[in-house]
C-alpha cells in the first residue's frame, strides 16, 4: 500500500509482538525514551485523525503515539470474518485496553504520561486508566464521557444507560411520528456494513457525514430531561435515525437540506479532499464492520460482562473531559454528566471548545493541544 501522507515530522509503521495477534500501524511523533502520550481514535476514524495536535505534542517533549485500533485501517491480524461468523469475544473491551498495554510494552515502555480519547476511542481510554491507574497516569476524553465502572445487583434498580437495552425503549422509539431508531443498534445490525461500505459515493457519504457532525452545522447541543424516547427524538438524525433509513440514506438525507457549495468550503478548512480521501481509500478498503463490532459488544450485555471484576471500582489518575460546544455526543446520555463526576475519585472537570462540533483534534486542534499539555503539566 502508498505511504499515508503525513505532516513533516511524523512517521508510520507496523509494530508487532509475539503476546499478540495483531500488527499494529502506528503513527509517532517525538523521540523515543521520551514520556509517551497515547492517541486513541473513535469511528469512524483512524490514527490519521491525531495527525494536527501530535506534531505540537512532540515539540512539547513527548513520543506521541497514535494507532490504528483492532478492527480499523492498517492494522492487521483481527478477525475479518463477516457479521455472522466473525468472534466477537476478540472485541471485547478488555482486550481493547490488552492491545494498548501489548503495544506499550512492545515500544518499550512500563507507564503512559497521557491517554487520549476520541468518541469511541474514549472507551478503551476511560477503562485502560480505572484498570491499570499505575500504568496511565492521566486521561483526557474528548467528547464521550465515561458513565462508571458496571453495577452488580445490590439492591439496585437499573441505571439511565441499561434502560435503553430494554426493548421496550427501542419499540418506543419507532411508534415515534415520525418513527425513529438508535443508531448504536442500528450500527449492530447484518445491514449497516452493506449499506455504509461500497465504494461508489464513499467520498459524498464520509463529507456529510463528517460535516454534519462538525460546528459548522446546525448543532446545538443541551441536555436531555430523561431516557425516554420523546427526548431521545431531540436528538440529530445522525444519532436517532429514521426508522426505514439506513446511515448513508440518512446522511444524505439531511445534506439536501444544506448548500452544497458552502459545505465544500467550509469543511475544506480542516478537512480537505485530499485529507478526507485517506480516510475513503482505507474504510473503501476494508470496509466498516471492523469498527461495527465494537457497537455490537457495546448494545449486547452479556459481551460485556468482562467488565464485571470491576463493579464499584473509580478512576484514580486525573480525568479532563473536553468537549465542542456543539457537539451532541456529551448530551446523548441523559445523566452522562453526573455519572462522569462520580466515577472519577480525581475530576479535572469540561473544558468547552467553543465552535468546534464532534472532531475538535481536527476542527481546532490548538485547543486540544493547549489542554492536554495542561493537565500534564499539573496532573
Amino acid at each position: 500500500m502508498p505511504l499515508t501522507p503525513l505532516p513533516p515530522g511524523l512517521r508510520e509503521s507496523q509494530i508487532t509482538s509475539s503476546a499478540s495477534d495483531l500488527s499494529y500501524h502506528i503513527i509517532e511523533a517525538g523521540h523515543k525514551g521520551s514520556p509517551l502520550v497515547l492517541l486513541l481514535h473513535g469511528f469512524p476514524e483512524l490514527a490519521y485523525s491525531w495527525r494536527k495536535v501530535m506534531p505540537s505534542l512532540a515539540k512539547a517533549g513527548y513520543y506521541v503515539v497514535a494507532f490504528d485500533q483492532r478492527g480499523y485501517g492498517r492494522t492487521t491480524g483481527w478477525d475479518t470474518r463477516n457479521f455472522e461468523e466473525v468472534d466477537l469475544q476478540t472485541f471485547v473491551q478488555t482486550n481493547l485496553v490488552r492491545d494498548m498495554i501489548v503495544l506499550i510494552n512492545r515500544l518499550g515502555y512500563h507507564q503512559v504520561e497521557c491517554v487520549v480519547g476520541h468518541d469511541f476511542g474514549c472507551v478503551p481510554a476511560a477503562l485502560s486508566a480505572l484498570i491499570r491507574p499505575d500504568i496511565f497516569r492521566n486521561v483526557v476524553l474528548l467528547g464521550h464521557p465515561f458513565q462508571g465502572s458496571p453495577k452488580l445487583p445490590f439492591g439496585f434498580s437499573p441505571d439511565e444507560e441499561e434502560q435503553l437495552t430494554k426493548p421496550g425503549m427501542i419499540e418506543e422509539l419507532g411508534q415515534l411520528n415520525p418513527p425513529r431508531k438508535h443508531y448504536r443498534w442500528y450500527y449492530s445490525t447484518a445491514e449497516a456494513n452493506k449499506e455504509m461500505a461500497p465504494r461508489e459515493g464513499l467520498h459524498e457519504f464520509l463529507r456529510g457525514y463528517f460535516h454534519l457532525k462538525s460546528g459548522d452545522a446546525e448543532n446545538n447541543p443541551h441536555p436531555l430531561e430523561s431516557m425516554t424516547a420523546t427526548e431521545l427524538a431531540k436528538l440529530p438524525h445522525y444519532y436517532v435515525m429514521p426508522l426505514e433509513l439506513g446511515m448513508r440514506d440518512t446522511v444524505a438525507q439531511d445534506m439536501t437540506a444544506e448548500e452544497q457549495v458552502n459545505v465544500r468550503k467550509k469543511s475544506q478548512r480542516w478537512l480537505p479532499d485530499s485529507d478526507l480521501e485517506v480516510y475513503v481509500n482505507e474504510f473503501g478498503r476494508t470496509g466498516f464492520q471492523g469498527g461495527l463490532n465494537w457497537y455490537r459488544i457495546m448494545t449486547d450485555p452479556k459481551l460485556r460482562k468482562d467488565l464485571d471484576i470491576f463493579a464499584g471500582k473509580k478512576i484514580e489518575v486525573p480525568l479532563l473531559c473536553v468537549s465542542g460546544t456543539k457537539d451532541w455526543l456529551i448530551y446523548q446520555t441523559p445523566g452522562a454528566v453526573n455519572n462522569m463526576k462520580e466515577a472519577c475519585i480525581d475530576f479535572r472537570g469540561i473544558t468547552w471548545v467553543e465552535g468546534a462540533g464532534h472532531w475538535p483534534q481536527q476542527e481546532r486542534p490548538e485547543q486540544v493541544i493547549e489542554e492536554v499539555l495542561k493537565l500534564l503539566n499539573t496532573g
